[in-house]
This record gives C-alpha cells, sequence and structure tokens, in this order.
C-alpha cells in the first residue's frame, strides 16, 4: 500500500478514546496512548514550566517525515536523560568487547559507494562492544535483557558504528519515550531496586501502556534474553537504513548478523544459577574462546529493497517495532566478522569505546525512522557526558584509522590542534583541510512536504499483529518459555490492575498464552482484549528464522562438556572423550572432588580445572560422569555432585556416564535408561555417539516430563 504523508489531524476532528479501569485515554492515530490530564490532576510542562501538548511524538515533517532540531521539549527530555549518571553508561553499563575484523566478500558498488562494500577479500580493523541493557556495571551476565552488539569498523572514509541489539525490534517507536522506557526498567527510584531485573511494577506498568511495545516483548520474553553467549546470537542494526550508490541511487537496507556456530540459549532456571555461579559467565566465554584461537565469527547479511517493495510491504519499514521476515525478503551474505584479539586494558578500550548512530561513511544514509532520528541526536550529547571532553574521537579506541582533518580546537584533554596560523576556512592561504562534494558524505535528497506536526504515523498503528506472529513461529518448548516467563515478570508486580492489563494486550496476540498466564496468576475470568487502533491480523504466516531451536548450530563445535571424574577413573575412556570432542571442536573441562584433580587406575595424573563445589553443571552445554565404584560411593553424599547430575538432567542436557556412575545417577533422581539423552560410555564407540547427539544442544523432549 502507498505511504502517503496525512495532514495533521484538524483541531475539530473528534479524537478516538480507550479506556482502562475507569481512565480515559486518548487513542492516537498511530495507536499511541495519551494520558490526559483531568481536573485536579498536575499538567506535565517542561523543565522551563512549559505545558506540554504531546509527550508521545517528537515534532517531525509530516507523520513519516525527518526530526526537527526546533523540537524543544524533545531536545530537553533527551538531553536531561543523557546526562543522568556518571560515569558510566545510564544504559549498556555493563558491556564486554574485544578487536576483529570485517572481510567483504564481493563487491556491493550496485548498491553503495561505501568504502568498505567496494573490494571483495579487504579486510577493515573492527571492535565490537556486546552488553546487557539495564543493569550496572556490577550486575551480571545473564540477566533477562535485550543484548547490546555494537560494532565499530573503521573504514577508509571513518568510522563506522552499527550500534545493534540482539533483537530486531524496539520497545518504542518514537526516541521522545526513551526516557519513559529506562526510568521504567531501572531500579525504583524510592528503592534502588531491583537491579537488572524487569519483574517489577514500573516496568510492566509502562508497558501494558505501551501497546507498541508488545512486539518487544514478546521477543524478551523469549530465550533470545538469555543467551548462552555472545557467540551464539544474533545481531541486529534495527532500523532502516539507505545505501547511495555513486549516482546517489538509494536502496533501502537492514542488517542482520548471523553467528556461525548457531543460536543457543539457557533455560531461566539455569540462568538464575548460573548468575550464582559466575556473574561474568558470558565475559568469561567470549575471553576463553578467542584467546584459545576459537575466534568467534558472524556473517553480515543484507536486507535490501526499493520504495516499491517498502509501499507494497504489509507494515510500515520506519517503525523500529516491526520486522521484514526473512522468509518474505531473505538476507544476502555480503562479509563476515571475526574476533581475534581482546583489548589490552578494559579501561582504555572497552570502557570508553564511544559508538554513535550517526557514525556512518559515504554510501550509507538514514531513513526517516523516528527512533534513528532519536538516537541520531542523542548519542553525542551522551559521549559529551560520560568522556568528560568533545575530544572523546582523541583516545585511540575511538579515533579513526584512516587519515582526518579538520579545524576543530581546544577544549578539555586536547591532545592534538590544527598546526599553523589558520583555524578557519574559507581562508585565502591554501591552508588546512577542504570540502570534496564528490567523496564527501551527501544525503538523499528525499522530497518532502508535509506539515510540521507532532504525529504518528497511522501506518505504525498495528502493535498486535507481528507480535502474534513471532510467538507461533516458535516451537511448543519455546512458546512455553515464554508463558513461563511472562507469568514468573508479572507475578512480581504488586498491582493486580497492572497485570490484568497485561493479559488484556496478550488476548490480541494470542489467546492460548493469555489464557496459560491468566491461570498461572490465578485469574477467576479473562479481561476484555486490549483495546487495539488496528485490528490484529492472525493471517501471518509462521517465520521459521525467528525460532532458536529450529536454527540451532550444525554441530557441537565451540561447546563445553564438563567431565566428573574420581580417583580410579577409567584415564583411556577419558582420553577417548576428550579426542572426540576435540574432533568436533568442542572442549572438555575436568572437575574432580579436590582442586588438585584426580588419579586414574593406572596412576595417571588427571589435572582438574574445577572443583566440584565451584562448578556446577550450568556452566557446561553438556556433562559426563566417568568415576570408580568408589569414587561415586563418595560423591553420593556429596550434595554438590548430586546437584550437578540433577541440574543437568532438568536443563535437558545431554548426560554420559561410565558404568560405574549408576549409584549417583540414582541418587539425583535420574534413570540411567530414562530417555536418549542419557549415553553409556562402556562402549568404545560411544564416545562419539556422545558427541553427535550433543549437537542438537537440548533433548527438549525431556522438559515436559520435569517440572522445573
Amino acid at each position: 500500500m502507498a505511504r502517503k504523508t496525512k495532514p495533521a489531524t484538524p483541531k475539530t476532528a473528534t479524537p478516538k478514546t480507550a479506556t482502562i479501569h475507569d481512565q480515559t485515554l486518548l487513542l492516537g492515530q498511530g495507536g499511541e496512548l495519551h494520558q490526559i490530564a483531568a481536573e485536579g490532576t498536575p499538567v506535565l510542562t517542561t523543565a522551563q514550566g512549559g505545558p506540554v501538548a504531546d509527550d508521545q511524538n517528537a515534532l517531525r515533517i509530516g507523520a513519516r517525515g525527518p526530526s526537527l532540531l526546533e523540537d524543544f521539549h524533545f531536545r530537553e527530555k533527551i538531553f536531561h536523560f543523557d546526562h543522568e549518571r556518571i560515569p558510566e553508561r545510564v544504559v549498556h553499563a555493563r558491556g564486554y568487547g574485544a578487536h576483529g575484523y570485517f572481510e567483504t566478500y564481493e563487491s556491493l558498488a550496485r548498491y553503495t559507494r561505501a568504502d568498505v562494500f567496494q573490494r571483495a577479500g579487504e579486510k577493515t580493523p573492527a571492535f565490537v562492544r556486546f552488553s546487557t541493557v539495564a543493569g550496572s556495571k556490577g550486575s551480571f551476565d545473564l540477566a533477562r535483557d535485550v543484548r547490546g552488539f555494537a560494532v565499530k569498523i573503521y573504514t577508509k572514509e571513518g568510522n563506522w558504528d552499527l550500534v545493534g541489539n540482539n533483537i530486531p525490534v524496539f520497545f518504542i517507536q518514537d526516541a521522545i519515550k526513551f526516557p519513559d522506557l529506562i526510568h521504567s526498567v531501572k531500579p525504583e527510584p524510592d528503592r534502588a531496586f531491583p537491579q537488572a531485573q524487569s519483574a517489577h511494577d514500573n516496568f510492566w506498568d509502562f508497558i501494558s501502556l505501551t501497546p507498541e511495545s508488545m512486539h518487544m516483548i514478546m521477543w524478551v520474553m523469549s530465550d533470545r534474553a538469555i543467551p548462552r553467549s555472545f557467540r551464539f546470537m544474533e545481531g541486529f542494526g534495527v532500523h532502516t537504513f539507505r545505501f547511495l550508490n555513486e549516482s546517489d541511487d538509494s536502496t533501502f537496507v537492514k542488517f542482520l548478523w548471523k553467528p556461525k556456530l548457531g543460536l543457543q540459549s539457557v533455560v531461566w532456571n539455569e540462568a538464575v544459577k548460573i548468575n550464582g555461579a559466575d556473574p561474568d559467565f558470558h565475559r568469561r566465554d567470549l575471553w576463553d574462546a578467542v584467546q584459545s584461537g576459537n575466534f568467534p565469527e558472524w556473517e553480515l547479511r543484507v536486507q535490501v529493497f526499493d520504495q516499491d517493495f517498502a509501499d507494497q510491504f504489509a507494515f510500515d519499514v520506519l517503525d523500529p517495532t516491526k520486522i521484514i521476515p526473512e522468509e518474505v525478503l531473505p538476507p544476502i551474505p555480503v562479509g563476515r566478522l571475526v574476533l581475534d584479539r581482546m583489548p589490552d586494558n578494559f579501561f582504555a578500550e572497552t570502557e570508553q569505546v564511544a559508538f554513535m548512530t550517526q557514525n556512518v561513511p559515504p554510501g550509507i544514509d538514514f531513513s526517516n525512522d523516528p527512533l534513528l532520528q532519536g538516537r541520531n541526536f542523542s548519542y553525542l550529547d551522551t559521549q559529551l557526558k560520560r568522556l568528560g571532553s568533545p575530544n572523546f574521537t582523541h583516545l585511540p579506541i575511538n579515533a579513526p584509522k584512516c587519515p582526518f582533518a579538520h579545524f576543530q580546537q581546544d577544549g578539555h584533554m586536547a591532545m592534538r590542534n590544527p598546526a599553523g596560523r589558520t583555524n578557519y576556512q574559507p581562508n585565502s592561504r591554501g591552508d588546512g583541510p577542504r570540502e570534496d562534494p564528490v567523496r564527501g558524505f551527501r544525503t538523499f535528497p528525499e522530497e518532502i512536504a508535509a506539515p510540521k506536526a507532532r504525529l504518528r504515523a497511522e501506518s505504525f498503528a498495528d502493535h498486535y499483529s507481528q507480535a502474534r506472529q513471532f510467538f507461533v513461529s516458535q516451537t511448543v518448548t519455546e512458546q512455553k518459555h515464554i508463558a513461563m516467563a511472562l507469568t514468573f515478570e508479572l507475578s512480581k508486580c504488586e498491582d493486580p490492575v497492572i497485570r490484568e492489563r497485561m493479559v488484556a494486550h496478550l488476548l490480541n496476540i494470542d489467546e492460548g498464552l493469555a489464557a496459560t498466564v491468566a491461570d498461572k496468576l490465578g485469574f477467576d475470568e479473562l479481561p476484555q482484549p486490549a483495546d487495539a487502533a488496528v485490528e490484529p491480523r492472525d493471517d501471518l504466516p509462521p517465520s521459521p528464522a525467528l525460532s532458536i531451536i529450529e536454527n540451532g548450530p550444525p554441530s557441537f563445535a565451540g561447546r563445553k562438556v564438563g567431565v566428573l571424574v574420581s580417583d580410579g577413573c577409567d584415564g583411556a575412556l577419558l582420553q577417548r572423550l576428550e579426542a572426540a570432542l576435540a574432533r568436533e571442536g568442542a572442549t572438555m573441562e575436568v572437575v574432580a572432588p579436590k582442586v588438585g584433580g584426580a588419579e586414574a587406575a593406572d596412576g595417571t595424573k588427571i589435572p582438574a580445572k574445577h572443583m566440584i563445589d565451584g562448578a556446577p553443571s550450568v556452566l557446561f552445554d553438556a556433562v559426563a560422569l566417568v568415576v570408580s565404584e568408589e569414587g561415586a560411593e563418595r560423591l553420593t553424599g556429596e550434595a554438590a555432585a548430586r546437584d550437578f547430575v540433577a541440574d543437568a538432567f532438568a536443563h535437558c542436557k545431554f548426560i554420559a556416564f561410565s558404568a560405574a556412575a549408576l549409584p549417583l545417577l540414582a541418587k539425583a533422581g535420574v534413570e540411567a535408561d530414562a530417555d536418549e539423552g542419557l549415553i553409556d560410555l562402556e562402549d568404545g564407540a560411544s564416545a562419539g555417539t556422545f558427541v553427535e547427539r550433543c549437537r542438537a544442544l537440548r533433548l527438549w523432549a525431556r522438559e515436559f516430563a520435569v517440572k522445573l
């Protein structure tokens, strides 16, 4: 359908309303809710005291046009938000990074003149920072949260920052709502908790009053929000950008990072225990992988499309709460990202790196996505406050690796200034750099004729259809996890009205999901479905690309097996297991009753990486029990050993064992023949069988027989 910009709604138009628990709210044309001040309610104002007419939409040209610099309310709101914390980041405070390179597959000159995409096989330096969003620097790695996936590529024509997430959509459609979103999810201001958690009233109060968040909520309540490793998660640029070629022809583009090792997450019960056992689990995993030479790798793929496709697509390509399913528009592989070196100093590099969405080289341009427009405006403020100087580009991690020249000077911590007498242009001396209309950045000359107004495009108003599409695209196991996550999070809300509002939204996504959550929360009856600005569609086909389980790894490479050993164990069996894992590209770590290791039956010393008290099975992708009869008998009296087995079974992991381990299995409540996920290692070929079965990562069928 054509995307025609509509003029502002006339003042005489009758506004649509929605009623939520006796509170009347105005329903904007984009489906957003406006909470209007009733009699006796204070009027929202700016910090200068000016009353605010619209706190849901930034000022732009037309409903789908670019945002305007004159929007003083948005500017003040973002300005204050950007400066709320020192010195750590307000969001994405807990991060971990690595150096590497981006290698181009083939020239994309037909689409873009961006230098990084011109020469096949060329490698360009890169730095990547992974992060959680809500927690502080001292929070734990396995919080249920969005993961930042920010890539800085040091191209020959300037730095390109692709500042994305591991989820392709976002909570809000307009950047003016970002302070509200983050305020709601951060620790509640009167009590300063909970930390790095969204399971509290403030967050769900905001979400339940923000229908545009429903698609993102499906993602965040899925296993995507508790990844097993940075190495096993996707990355997305979220927004629609533009490619511009030498002729300034525009093509829309969306960026996706696909992990070479496939997708993998953990289950919630496992995440909670990992946070207790190793709050640095993701950091340690990335460090170990790079240091051991198992360099993490992602493939960059792009969805490119023209205006005709955008006009015919069922949803607005400028809406950051929507995706273009990969089955509708298959992504094209264009290069790969390899991380092969850890920082020399965490603070100097990972902590001081400054990413900004507005850092794009010539040949990459912006769309009018209102969230992207706001991010472009906000990030420079953020870096100034956090790093304390406009000269943060002088820091080596932020400095371009290509030649650069400008007239910027002085300021706090200036490490370089223009040389000579002339520090301005134009000048008649011929000193200093000059503009280059050919090589320089050129903006796509989009024509827009529309009124200035605070509007949300009507094409942004469908908040439930893609949320439903995501849910029905999950396997039964993944759908169960989403229902469990929603139930847990909402059970932490003290206000029953919030829980009711959320179930009302869920009814517009999937009635079965809503009924399950309502039943677990103890509802006597279901509420009415939430008012929807656009009738939700139920005809969108499932997208298999949205499932983690359906996009698992081709092998067990990059994974880790914890092997519990004891004195008197079969050393040869242990060697066969280690060899089979090595052939697969997986690693083995020995866990023993004592930190000094164990002694095999033939007298061979077996060094241990962990002692059983400090290495629960949640730290491994699969486990094996290679023990002697005497060792097994002793381990049955160890609570940590029993939990090692019981948790691995409950978390649907594959368990290999020697015959002598049967008493330990029994003591942990696990029957040796319970299912195909338990493999007897006494047979010489069974080590290979164990590794082959581990390629599935989990035996999900077990989950329906085990209550976590």
